[in-house]
């Protein structure tokens, strides 16, 4: 089977990000042998970028892929991926930051209780972030080599603003929803300009979860490009993700969809068929209401993304 090439973004760090990421996000949990399939199956298709989190209880199957990847031959050493893992709520305290990754990233701009890793939270387990000593004690991480770049995720443009103000270490990377229907445009500008790479969860609308929807999988606009390409729609939605200067983190524990989903970097959409797409109203579906209560940090949609909807 011919392996995937992914090509790489080189990160403000100095750090090369392979494009194209496998995400481990699902919920609720499933088994830790379905994960580690799923890994060993894309690392022999060509993925050299995993993502994972604290709270997708997904770490340690990661970590058994790795290793079971290792013992057959598939990679010669852990060097040769490129892993992202990101700080929960419960964790966003300066004294309980700690990894070992080449990617670590704040997961949401607020903290909670430590100790607390129900989700969703409950009201009273949820705290303001402060924010300066969280980032601090990212930048010793990345300073003692314990993880090779720093950066956040769901962070607003004015959040942003926020810690580049005190920051001696920039984010390298803020990873957030992004799709043909939440393009993000404002945000990636913002992000370009001042070396922040961006990176999509959700790219292809996380049909299935709670936050999700079938709306990208079900455009008309993008099934008829789809169709014009002979492609499919996943693959219409990834190209256009790559031809935006992204990194994008994909979910699939299928080998057929995980095969398709590599199968983006050979051919390119038209300038038309960029612009329809460019054309699709946008809305967010990821709304984080679930961290917003009256007594909370964030007691609105507006307050949570700074009026970027």
């Amino acid at each position: 089977m011919a392996l995937q090439i992914v090509p790489e973004i080189v990160l403000s760090s100095g750090h090369k990000m392979p494009v194209l990421g496998l995400g481990t996000a699902i919920f609720p949990p499933v088994a830790s042998e379905i994960v580690v399939r799923a890994v060993l199956q894309a690392i022999e298709l060509g993925f050299r970028h995993f993502d994972t989190a604290s709270v997708y209880q997904t770490e340690p199957a990661l970590g058994e892929a790795i290793e079971e990847a290792i013992r057959l031959g598939l990679v010669k050493s852990r060097d040769e991926l490129f892993i992202t893992s990101k700080l929960w709520c419960s964790d966003c305290h300066a004294q309980l930051v700690i990894e070992c990754l080449d990617l670590y990233l704040i997961h949401w701009p607020l903290s909670m209780k430590p100790g607390a890793y129900e989700y969703p939270p409950k009201a009273e387990d949820l705290l303001p972030m402060d924010y300066k000593s969280v980032w601090v004690a990212m930048e010793e991480c990345q300073r003692l080599g314990l993880t090779k770049s720093i950066g956040v995720s769901n962070f607003s443009c004015k959040k942003l603003d926020h810690l580049l103000a005190f920051a001696t270490i920039p984010p390298a990377v803020n990873q957030v929803e992004l799709n043909p229907y939440w393009q993000q445009k404002k945000l990636i500008d913002h992000c370009k300009a001042n070396g922040i790479t961006v990176a999509a969860f959700s790219p292809l609308g996380a049909a299935g979860t709670s936050w999700g929807s079938s709306r990208v999988l079900e455009s008309e606009v993008l099934k008829e490009i789809a169709e014009a390409k002979g492609k499919t729609v996943a693959q219409v939605c990834l190209r256009w993700e790559y031809e935006q200067g992204i990194g994008i983190v994909v979910k699939s524990y299928n080998k057929e969809r995980i095969k398709q989903n590599l199968e983006i970097f050979d051919w390119a959409l038209s300038d038309e068929e960029s612009k329809k797409i460019g054309e699709i109203p946008q809305s967010r579906r990821h709304s984080g209401e679930e961290f917003l209560f009256l007594n909370g940090p964030f007691k609105t949609i507006e307050e949570l993304w700074d009026g970027e909807l």
